[in-house]
């Protein structure tokens, strides 16, 4: 079976910060660590975002010294939550494209510290072993045959993700009348695709690199000559307005803390083999002067 290691939601609600969230802290600090006010990093429940989150409070509760506490929500309250300042932190800004309807309306209202990562991209995959001949673009998707064999289905994610409007909007666009976009969980499309997968079953799926199931599965993009999905993307660092001022050490290590994204993926396929904590572990041993860079002086 298919595991799937994605911090589990919890449904308590915040009631100081009006979020629906699940507060993860992030080890013991020493005590005068812990009469400091904790940094809120919120995160929606994607792989990447996932790792980068936890990866970047590790170093800045064991090399800046500042308590951290991990706000996991979804996306279009995270964006509320740092415009209103519950939220200190994002670390999985999808711009210019995929989240553009959640940044427009806080724009005025946050402050962009950095690119965690760029050439990120969205799109449509499906496994290898369909002969491209029958599917290599989306518009293949209309094809009599194609869609008997898909069951007129399309396994999606999240209903509020960015990358399920931009896939409603395919839809349309392409005219898969006889199309089913199947809204789910990104755990709920892993389950699905890893089902179909082991049995060599046809199946289409949205998707994003990066991502570890490229490493687990062989998959291949559909081309999407109307880019209704979107071209390449980078993911930026928001954070509440005067964050830099309150506290410029942490504002500047999150601002220079940029990953490849061929070592992101790599990193989260090992914490789909071991956790997360040992692939950051495993992360910050391995890539000793990326590390130093995105510290910076500390002092």
């Amino acid at each position: 079976m298919l595991k799937l290691k994605s911090a589990t939601r919890r449904t308590a609600l915040l009631t100081a910060f009006g979020l629906a969230a699940s507060v993860l802290s992030v080890s013991t600090m020493p005590v005068a660590a812990q009469d400091a006010k904790p940094i809120k990093i919120g995160w929606a429940a994607w792989s990447d975002a996932e790792f980068v989150t936890k990866l970047a409070a590790k170093l800045i509760k064991d090399e800046l010294g500042q308590d951290v506490e991990l706000v996991q929500t979804d996306v279009a309250p995270l964006y509320q939550g740092v415009s209103r300042g519950d939220v200190d932190a994002m670390m999985m800004a999808w711009l210019p494209q995929t989240h553009a309807d959640y940044f427009d309306k806080v724009k005025d209202r946050v402050e962009t510290l950095g690119t965690v990562y760029d050439g990120a991209k969205l799109g449509w995959v499906v496994p290898e072993y369909i002969p491209e001949s029958e599917i290599a673009s989306i518009e293949d998707l209309k094809k009599p045959n194609v869609q008997k064999e898909l069951g007129g289905t399309i396994q999606g994610i999240d209903p509020g993700a960015g990358l399920t409007r931009l896939s409603e909007k395919a839809v349309k666009e392409y005219g898969l009348d006889g199309y089913k976009l199947q809204i789910s969980s990104e755990a709920g499309m892993l389950t699905s695709v890893d089902r179909s997968y082991r049995g060599e079953k046809w199946f289409v799926a949205t998707s994003w690199s990066p991502h570890w199931m490229f490493g687990k599965y062989k998959l291949r993009y559909l081309n999407d000559p109307k880019t209704s999905l979107g071209e390449a993307e980078h993911i930026d660092v928001l954070a509440r307005k005067d964050f830099s001022t309150d506290n410029p050490k942490v504002a500047g290590f999150l601002s220079r803390m940029k990953l490849p994204i061929a070592d992101l993926e790599a990193a989260m396929f090992t914490a789909q083999e071991t956790s997360y904590d040992e692939a950051v572990a495993k992360y910050i041993t391995d890539h000793p002067d990326q590390v130093k860079t995105w510290l910076g002086d500390k002092n």
